[in-house]
């Protein structure tokens, strides 16, 4: 009973060690040059570089109003189909509300995004989740939910 106890107890303070720690300036800066990156490659009309934020692995998943869709060639597909042009793409801006490491290469980002475009425009919030690989912070997750 005492292991399990000092088990959980140490688990706990663990995850509490990480769990929302403050980012590094060097990786907060470094995940805001990849949304830069990617909002640039949207407003320029370029899924194919937009894309190029994620971690190319079948580990990816976005969720949206229609559910998951797994891996980096289905969530490609799932923005070509959804965004099958320009002006349905509009023009992105993210604001980025908050960043924090979960561990020492994993991090969370959540924000809101705004689309304008010539027919309705469009916004809502996302949560995005990171992974340090090979010293370069993808997103391995993305969940982002649409206000309009």
């Amino acid at each position: 009973m005492k292991s399990t106890l000092f088990s959980v107890i140490s688990i706990f303070i663990a995850f509490q060690t990480y769990a929302q720690s403050p980012i590094s300036l060097k990786d907060s800066l470094q995940i805001m040059k990849v949304m830069k990156f990617q909002e640039n490659a949207w407003n320029n009309g370029d899924i194919a570089a937009f894309m190029e934020g994620y971690l190319k692995s079948e580990e990816l998943v976005f969720s949206g109003k229609s559910g998951p869709v797994y891996g980096w060639d289905n969530t490609k597909k799932r923005y070509y189909i959804s965004y099958p042009n320009t002006q349905v793409m509009g023009k992105l801006k993210f604001t980025v509300k908050k960043i924090r490491l979960v561990s020492s290469n994993t991090a969370f980002l959540i924000g809101e995004y705004y689309l304008k475009r010539t027919t309705q425009d469009s916004n809502g919030h996302f949560t995005l989740l990171w992974k340090k690989v090979n010293n370069n912070w993808l997103i391995i997750s993305d969940h982002t939910s649409s206000v309009k």
